[in-house]
């Protein structure tokens, strides 16, 4: 059985731990290539598992390739820089650069947007990047979901990223 691929991209420095809890939690039967941002903490937490990291500025990467077979890609968190980009088509990183290619291979495409309050310029760029089919996801918190810690917000968080992106998990205690 062939490994599903999947891009985690981490931009900006606000919300890193969802990111990397996002790559934490995952399935091992998922492949998984990391680009954190230069604006992003340290690769540090990712040295010690099994993800392949890339360079934010290496964008001839094997994951900026459409014909490298990527099913799924994730930024999160999303800085409100990288969903202008991708919303005008600039891919001048390799972050921007395979949200460019999810889009045009028309492959899932998730960004979480981690800004508090949305300008009226971020919530343009989310209806236009939406109506392309990407899935607009910020960290919004579910209060019916039980929770009684911060880590179990964040795992209700990321088991409905999961859910959009079609990722088995048990993060969450789904509705009865």
């Amino acid at each position: 059985m062939t490994k599903s691929k999947l891009v985690v991209a981490i931009t900006g420095a606000s919300g890193v731990q969802l990111g990397q809890k996002f790559v934490d939690y995952l399935p091992p039967h998922i492949e998984v290539h990391v680009v954190v941002s230069d604006n992003a903490l340290t690769v540090e937490s990712f040295e010690n598992k099994d993800v392949t990291l890339h360079n934010s500025k290496n964008i001839a990467s094997s994951i900026a390739s459409g014909s490298f077979a990527v099913e799924l890609t994730a930024i999160i968190p999303c800085s409100m820089n990288t969903l202008a980009k991708v919303a005008c088509g600039i891919a001048d990183n390799l972050p921007t650069r395979v949200a460019s290619v999810a889009i045009k291979e028309q492959k899932k495409l998730l960004l979480a947007p981690r800004e508090l309050p949305f300008s009226a310029i971020a919530l343009e760029n989310m209806h236009k990047l939406a109506s392309l089919g990407v899935i607009i996801a910020p960290p919004v918190m579910g209060y019916y979901a039980d929770v009684k810690s911060l880590e179990d917000m964040e795992k209700f968080v990321i088991g409905k990223w999961y859910d959009v992106l079609g990722i088995e998990h048990d993060l969450y205690q789904r509705w009865q």
